[in-house]
């Protein structure tokens, strides 16, 4: 196979402006290949079920098989060059099925012209050297270019958020839709960069939709997250630390361990977990372990249990690493040698038997903290501080709020984010979602008349409660326009799910956004300058700039 690649997707990218040999993540050049042919073949697909649509008539196992693909090809989640050749053979399958489902209900192939349509299963070998012709690359205009991935990586950090809420039974028809749609638009060479930019702005009106659809699915489900204070220490007992975002495999892992003698620990995006009502009655949830996801490589050393990656946020062992064996996946989630347990069946509930039997045989985890954290303030904690909020501000007590939510990664320029935290004026409240909060949420910064001066609201996903927090609060004082609060943005991103979550805050109408560390590598100078002009987006300066810019000194 060639061992050409070029991906971008990511902040982490070479030099900013792509890998061009092996992933920064870790992403062999082979996976790169099989991930640019599987969005390809997803494009494809999607042409034939926007016909089908037109004649109303849905295709469910299409709309499932196209989100999951978009969430293997997400930063960290899948390194599995298997799974990706498995995936890219039902495709084909899945394009068939599509194809005939559109002739037999009276569609024509008319205007169909996608390559990929006429691709056979067995060519995929063949296929794996044409990787550079269905690439990133293939599009020659620059500008064309940064708006097509633009809109693809927002579907990607879409489709991880619709796939959450489908686990727990909820689904919206017009969100695939719309996925679909914007697959096949970004490859539509008769679609100029002002069209391109409207399907972006509208990637974020379906984002924020996605976001609701999965704060409704995981609130009806396990409860209103609440303010709770998280221990950080460890037990006494044999652990599983579960990473990732998916809190349906959270419930199937506690409900299989509870009397085992096994404890469970969440790790990075799993700590919100701790917030919702019904996973407090399980006594063996013990508590977070760790930190930021891009630790792990070091942390997991020390935790002498076991591991189950549910998503994204895997980082490779190293060639020494004592856990490598001890690690499991499941969902979108997958590595070479690691053992991958199997999607639901029917709806029941995953089999995590093997993993839980290893588990007991285990060491009880090594402590490398102790304490707690407090979080749990997502849209409807925040609103019953809502009088006491008001109050503060009008007091001056609290004179603005920092909305500092994202990505966390391994670059030393994060520190950034510590540091703007720790000078940041007591008169000031974080308001974060998402790993990047590993930044500063264990620092001493107090509180305000009660109130924490670090509000977490959650996952990445539960950016959405700050939006609707801002719109509360757009409410309550009476201002016309939400850019007129006393709150202002300073995100850090890394993947694919930050650049849904900016989209969504953008279709929102909030401008003045702060985003770094980087800009991303895929925004080409004139789609950069179009963000400037239009929605005010700048990048990090130094902590000090930034505060004059923020606060006038």
């Amino acid at each position: 196979m060639t061992t050409n690649m070029f991906c971008f997707q990511c902040q982490e990218t070479a030099k900013g402006t792509g890998c061009t040999v092996k992933g920064v993540c870790g992403k062999t050049a082979d996976v790169a290949c099989l991930q640019d042919l599987l969005i390809y073949l997803l494009r494809g697909i999607s042409l034939y079920t926007n016909r089908l649509r037109q004649l109303q008539v849905e295709m469910p196992e299409a709309n499932r098989f196209i989100m999951e693909g978009l969430f293997m090809t997400i930063t960290n989640a899948n390194f599995d060059k298997s799974r990706f050749v498995e995936k890219i053979k039902k495709a084909f399958i899945i394009r068939a099925k599509a194809k005939d489902a559109l002739l037999a209900n009276g569609g024509t192939l008319d205007d169909i012209t996608c390559d990929c349509t006429t691709w056979q299963a067995e060519e995929i070998e063949a296929m794996e050297q044409k990787a550079t012709e269905v690439g990133v690359l293939v599009t020659e205009n620059e500008d064309i270019r940064s708006l097509r991935e633009l809109l693809v990586y927002g579907l990607k950090g879409m489709a991880a958020y619709a796939e959450h809420a489908c686990n727990l039974g909820f689904e919206d028809d017009t969100i695939y839709a719309f996925m679909q749609k914007a697959l096949v638009a970004s490859r539509n060479d008769g679609l100029t960069a002002n069209e391109l930019i409207r399907m972006v702005l509208e990637c974020g009106k379906y984002g924020v939709k996605t976001m609701a659809l999965l704060d409704k699915a995981n609130t009806s489900t396990y409860g209103q997250p609440e303010m709770t204070k998280v221990d950080i220490g460890v037990r006494n007992h044999p652990g599983i630390l579960i990473s990732g975002h998916d809190l349906r495999d959270l419930e199937d892992l506690l409900k299989q361990t509870a009397g085992t003698g096994v404890d469970v620990y969440t790790h990075s995006e799993m700590l919100p977990a701790h917030y919702y009502p019904a996973f407090k009655k399980y006594d063996h949830f013990a508590g977070n372990y760790g930190n930021s996801w891009w630790r792990q490589t070091d942390e997991f050393e020390q935790f002498n249990g076991m591991f189950l990656f549910t998503t994204n946020c895997i980082v490779p062992p190293r060639s020494d690493s004592t856990y490598k064996d001890r690690v499991y996946t499941t969902g979108a989630a997958g590595f070479e040698g690691f053992k991958h347990i199997p999607d639901r069946q029917d709806g029941e509930p995953k089999d995590f038997s093997e993993l839980i039997e290893q588990a007991k045989k285990c060491a009880p985890p090594t402590a490398i903290e102790t304490g707690e954290i407090i979080g749990g303030f997502a849209h409807e904690q925040v609103f019953a501080l809502t009088d006491k909020v008001v109050e503060a501000v009008k007091s001056g007590a609290i004179r603005k709020f920092i909305v500092m939510g994202g990505c966390d990664g391994r670059m030393n320029s994060r520190n950034y984010y510590t540091e703007f935290a720790q000078k940041l004026p007591k008169d000031t409240v974080i308001l974060t979602a998402g790993c990047a909060k590993y930044r500063y949420n264990k620092l001493p910064l107090g509180d305000i008349n009660g109130i924490p001066r670090v509000l977490d609201a959650g996952q990445c996903n539960d950016s959405y409660s700050l939006a609707v927090i801002a719109l509360k609060l757009k409410d309550v004082f009476g201002v016309k326009n939400i850019n007129a609060l006393p709150i202002v943005y300073n995100i850090a991103w890394y993947e694919q799910k930050a650049v849904i979550v900016l989209l969504g805050l953008l279709s929102l109408g909030i401008k003045n956004i702060h985003l770094g560390p980087t800009l991303p590598g895929f925004l080409s100078p004139n789609v950069v300058n179009v963000l400037v002009e239009d929605f005010g987006i700048a990048p990090i300066k130094t902590v000090d700039e930034d505060m004059k810019v923020f606060f006038g000194s």
